[in-house]
Parts: C-alpha cells; sequence; structure tokens
C-alpha cells in the first residue's frame, strides 16, 4: 500500500516514515511540507492509497486538503495527524479513516494501519476486529508464537519472576477451564519438595497478580474450590486467532492464495518460542503441526497457480524448521525437475539421505528414492 505524508514539520516526516518502515506491506511514495505540493503529485500518483496529513500548515489547511480528496472521488483516504483536538467532528464529517492526536505512538499507528487493511482483505479485517476488541477489553493483547509476552497499548506486562510469567502461560492454555492447585504443583514444580511447592506456589500466584495489577487484569485470576481459572475476556491472542483463520480455508484458489499467504505470517514461530515449557509440548507440537500442513497445502496451491517461486520460499522455510521432513523434500524436488534443475534436484535428493544417515543413521524412504528416480529419468541427459 502506497501512501504520503502532508506535515510542514521536517521531524513528523523522519518519525512517520521510521513507524511505518516497520510495516513491510506500507511504501511511502512521498512526504510534503504543504497541501498544494502533496496534491500535485496526487494527481499523477492514483495509486496512493492513504495520505497522513496535518491540519493546521502554513501552506494549506489539512481539512480543506481533504474535503478536495471527497470531492474528486479518487482512491485516496485520509488520516489526520495533528496536535489539535478539537476538529475531530469535523475530520469524520469528511470520511476521514482516523484521527490521530501528537505525539503518534506506534501502537496507535498500528491501529490506523490494521484500520486501513481491513478494507483490502480479509486477514486484515480480522485484524482490525483484533484491535476493536482489544480496546474494548484495556487493549490487552498476548503474544504466544515465538515469544511470550501481555502488553496493552503503552506497555508490556512485567513479571516479577520467571515462573509468575510461567503460571500465567499454563492458566492461558488452559483459558476457562479451572485447574486444581495439584495439577499445578506437579506440572510446573515438579521435582521440588512437596511442601516448599505448596509455599512456592503460593507466592508465585501472588507475584502473577501483582504483575498484572496495573493492566487491571488482577481478577481475570479467579480462585475457586482449592484451585485456579483465567477469565479472560476481549483480549487479542495470536495463536487462537491462527487457528481460527486457517479454519477458514477450504481450498485455495486464485482468489484465496494472497488471504492465505497473510495468514501464513501470522505465524511467527512456535508456541511461547525459546521458552519451550516442557507441559506445553502437545500444544505445541499440535500449532506446529496445523502451520506446516497449512503451508504445504498453500505452496500446493501456489504451484497450481504457477507461482514456484512464492512457493518454493514457503517450503524452504518449513524445511529450515524441520530438515527431516520427507514430504517437504519431495515436493523441492519436484520444484527443481520442473524446473529442469537437474543439479539442483541431485543436491536436493542426496543432502537429505546425508542428513538422515549422519542424524538418525537411516535411509530415505523407497517412495522418495523412486520419485527421485522418476523425477531424474523424466528431465533427459539434455537437461542441466
Amino acid at each position: 500500500m502506497k501512501v504520503i505524508l502532508v506535515d510542514d514539520e521536517p521531524v513528523m516526516h523522519l518519525i512517520m516514515r521510521k513507524m511505518l518502515a516497520k510495516h513491510t506491506d506500507v511504501e511511502v511514495a512521498g512526504a510534503f511540507a504543504d497541501t498544494d505540493t502533496a496534491a500535485s503529485f496526487l494527481n499523477g500518483h492514483a495509486d496512493v492509497e492513504l495520505a497522513f496529513v496535518d491540519i493546521s500548515m502554513p501552506g494549506g489547511n489539512g481539512l480543506e486538503f481533504a474535503a478536495k480528496l471527497d470531492e474528486a472521488g479518487g482512491r485516496t483516504h485520509v488520516v489526520f495527524v495533528t496536535s489539535h483536538k478539537d476538529f475531530a467532528l469535523e475530520a469524520y464529517e469528511l470520511s476521514a479513516i482516523d484521527y490521530i492526536v501528537k505525539p503518534v505512538t506506534q501502537e496507535r499507528l498500528e491501529r490506523t494501519i490494521q484500520r486501513v487493511m481491513s478494507n483490502r482483505n480479509p486477514v486484515h479485517a480480522a485484524k482490525a476486529e483484533q484491535a476493536a476488541a482489544s480496546e474494548r477489553s484495556g487493549g490487552i493483547a498476548i503474544s504466544t508464537l515465538g515469544d511470550f509476552y501481555v502488553r496493552n497499548d503503552s506497555r508490556r506486562v512485567k513479571w516479577i519472576s520467571s515462573k509468575s510469567a510461567e503460571l500465567f502461560a499454563y492458566l492461558l492454555l488452559n483459558r476457562g477451564r479451572w485447574i486444581s492447585r495439584t495439577r499445578l504443583v506437579a506440572d510446573i514444580f515438579g521435582g521440588m519438595d512437596g511442601g516448599n511447592a505448596e509455599k512456592y506456589l503460593n507466592t508465585t500466584v501472588y507475584q502473577m497478580r501483582k504483575s498484572l495489577e496495573p493492566f487491571g487484569l488482577r481478577e481475570s485470576i479467579r480462585s475457586e474450590n482449592d484451585g485456579y481459572a483465567l477469565e479472560l475476556e476481549g483480549a487479542v491472542i495470536d495463536y487462537e486467532e491462527f487457528e481460527r483463520l486457517t479454519a477458514r480455508f477450504g481450498s485455495i484458489g486464485e482468489e484465496e492464495a494472497e488471504e492465505a499467504v497473510e495468514v501464513e505470517r501470522l505465524y511467527t514461530g512456535d508456541l511461547f518460542g525459546s521458552k519451550a515449557y516442557v507441559w506445553a509440548i502437545h500444544e505445541t507440537g499440535r500449532l506446529s503441526e496445523r502451520y506446516a500442513a497449512f503451508v504445504k497445502r498453500l505452496a500446493e496451491a501456489l504451484i497450481a497457480l504457477r507461482n514456484e517461486s512464492a512457493a518454493t520460499k514457503l517450503l524452504l522455510k518449513l524445511l529450515a524448521r524441520n530438515p527431516l521432513d520427507e514430504s517437504v523434500v519431495g515436493m523441492l524436488m519436484k520444484l527443481r525437475a520442473q524446473a529442469g534443475d537437474k543439479k539442483g534436484l541431485t543436491v536436493q535428493y542426496t543432502e537429505f539421505v546425508k542428513l538422515l544417515g549422519r542424524e538418525l543413521g537411516i535411509r530415505p524412504s523407497k517412495e522418495l528414492l523412486l520419485l527421485y528416480d522418476s523425477l531424474l529419468s523424466g528431465m533427459g541427459d539434455g537437461d542441466c
């Protein structure tokens, strides 16, 4: 998505460029100190979808600029970025997408980008819905894929101890379910003397609640029947969103491919990242398998759409996660053969054979060997 910046303060150009640079799908096409120059630029660049516009500038009024865009009926939408709080009503009457009061924060800009993107595809629409839900719940967002943190619009939860963070993660995976103290002691404090484990659990529950208190979440940890339950309504939780969106896809055709590629990007790593809690192994494996299955389906769809380059990148990404996945190796071998790359095909196969022998002391399956022979013979002696 191409955007422009219209502000008479050069420092705002720098700030906005830096913030927008974190969005790989956003390109700043131009930055202007007055509305006349910006309007002239837009006349020759109809592909600009969004303008971040200051309201009060020596070179022209941002509201008048937006009104002219409305009258022209172009595709460029306006987001006002201003120090003035008094023009919000007038701004929205001009069909402004958003109204941001300076100083602009990364989190506030994020919500605006998601709102704009919601008009472009269903994945971004879902993100906009998440943002709205997050605002209703006090802006709570929980990241679990590739990392683990809890935050609101301005800061992260600072856990008093690593065990208090682990306890919250445990309750999060069991959200809405009562978990007995006995089970918590066994799963989180296993190996510790019973009496000490009980005392440690008490301390950890207190630390967890104390860490959550500044975010209005202390009461989300409920104590009942000698156990605990996490009641968390409206928070945005990334692994739940990934599951919800992947479940929407039946077949992936040309119309669904772009959205599916966006969904794939939501999976930024395994559950809880490097923390790799032992009690979460089953759930970590389940989500990882779901991701792998989705990527393979997406790669097959992209190959059918003759986008072999995108398919190859996805499969290589998947292979980096699990170099022993024979099905991925087979798909990559087929792609090498389709491209007429006999050398690449041979390297793909022989490197996998070496890896299996070195790491596991086994040979590849008969099916993979037959596939290799079939692909190789089908390419002929003249291919290279």
